[in-house]
């Protein structure tokens, strides 16, 4: 009677036990290192599309100005060139190096606004990674890990492994929802690169304040290559 009733028993419990497994909500992977995209955490991040469009913004203004400065200067060419029948060349030829002059000192400023936009965007990346650092930090200490590391490092792994969409959730409910909340004592973390790329503007200024021409020839176009 005994063994009847064991068998009977373990029938029961080899026909419930899948049933159970499959019922369970899956549950976070425990792993001691896990992996993260560092480039969709801030590109794919409501709060890193905030980063960047004031970003972009700034491009758009300098863009706007360039071409302004651009369609100034064409005039400015194409009268000089126009009255050059009438004109000593001797007066020619200083009006045209006063412009060449004027060109250079513009492209010059024009460059210098460009490497400080790119450099606020290296800058505005960085900042962004030191912000949301805790945000991240804390995410692995609730899965039990010791060590995040970049995706781009890593030759293979577990997809459960990946803390990306669950770290941007996380960073977006912080930052834009409810706001950073102050944190008096950071978590002791031994922060990694985060080999930030440099991004081009989308629509790049037209190179228009290029090279001037010879002082006693203007050629059609001197604010192009």
């Amino acid at each position: 009677m005994r063994g009847r009733l064991a068998v009977a028993v373990a029938a029961a419990v080899l026909l419930v036990t899948p049933a159970v497994a499959q019922d369970a909500p899956p549950q976070p992977v425990g792993a001691p290192v896990l992996i993260l995209d560092s480039d969709r955490l801030y590109l794919d991040s409501a709060y890193g599309q905030t980063i960047r469009d004031g970003l972009e913004a700034q491009a758009a203004d300098l863009k706007a100005e360039n071409d302004r400065i651009v369609a100034a200067l064409t005039d400015e060419e194409r009268s000089l060139t126009q009255r050059r029948p009438t004109m000593a060349p001797d007066v020619f030829r200083a009006e045209a190096n006063a412009f060449d002059v004027k060109v250079q000192g513009i492209r010059r400023a024009r460059d210098a606004k460009e490497v400080a936009l790119e450099d606020a965007r290296l800058k505005a990346r960085d900042n962004f990674f030191n912000t949301v650092r805790d945000i991240v930090g804390q995410l692995m200490l609730e899965r039990g890990a010791t060590v995040i590391m970049d995706r781009r490092s890593v030759f293979l792994a577990l997809s459960a492994a990946d803390l990306t969409d669950e770290a941007i959730a996380r960073i977006d409910a912080a930052m834009l929802e409810s706001g950073p909340s102050p944190q008096a004592d950071p978590l002791p973390l031994v922060e990694g690169p985060t080999n930030p790329e440099a991004l081009t503007p989308d629509a790049p200024a037209p190179d228009a304040l290029a090279d001037p021409a010879p002082q006693d020839s203007l050629d059609p176009n001197p604010l192009n290559p």
